[in-house]
């Protein structure tokens, strides 16, 4: 996406409503097979409002969405927003989640060139509002790590009310960043997940 990698120049999307679109022209040409769709934190909203936005459109859905360390959209958000905090409270913050590596905190010149995309990622879910549309007929495996302090379990069984399908949560060890740990368990939940559509 804009923002990131080799498209780091690039402003990063900070809404929704804009970055949808833009995801659905970049897949268009790959929907005429069988998909799933994974999306980790600000992913799992995205992947939920792009789905949303597959099925208002009457396009094909994807057998199966992966919805990992994110609570049910429709849940506030337990957390003071960040996005808009001084410099030193925004680097702190970013600390005590612990998803940013100390070395990228520690380098400042490092941390001039992401901290827009990181800024821009939070604005995207602080300003993201759920509205109400019939539920997805696309089956749910929901992810969460067992030491995530910010995302509880009963926030993760609240997405049963976005789907007609059958939804599986599957906690692993491990914090917010449990995929870094517990990549090998989760690929193997994903494959059997994708073995029962």
């Amino acid at each position: 996406m804009p923002g990131r990698e080799h498209r780091l120049a690039e402003p990063a999307y900070s809404n929704i409503d804009a970055l949808v679109p833009a995801l659905l022209d970049g897949i268009r040409t790959h929907l005429d097979r069988p998909f799933a769709i994974f999306g980790h934190s600000m992913g799992a909203l995205v992947a939920f409002e792009l789905t949303r936005t597959l099925h208002r459109l009457g396009m094909q859905q994807p057998v199966r969405l992966f919805l990992s360390a994110h609570r049910a959209p429709h849940l506030p958000d337990r957390r003071p927003p960040l996005h808009a905090l001084p410099e030193s409270e925004f680097w702190s913050a970013l600390r005590a989640l612990g998803g940013t590596p100390d070395e990228v905190l520690d380098h400042q010149e490092l941390m001039a060139l992401v901290e827009p995309m990181l800024r821009a990622d939070f604005q995207l879910c602080e300003t993201y509002r759920w509205r109400s549309e019939p539920r997805l007929d696309v089956p749910f495996t929901v992810f969460g790590g067992l030491e995530d302090p910010n995302i509880a379990l009963h926030e993760l069984e609240a997405w049963r009310e976005e789907t007609n399908e059958a939804m599986r949560v599957t906690m692993l060890p491990g914090d917010h960043y449990y995929l870094h740990h517990s990549h090998v368990s989760l690929v193997g939940e994903i494959v059997r997940g994708l073995g029962e559509r």
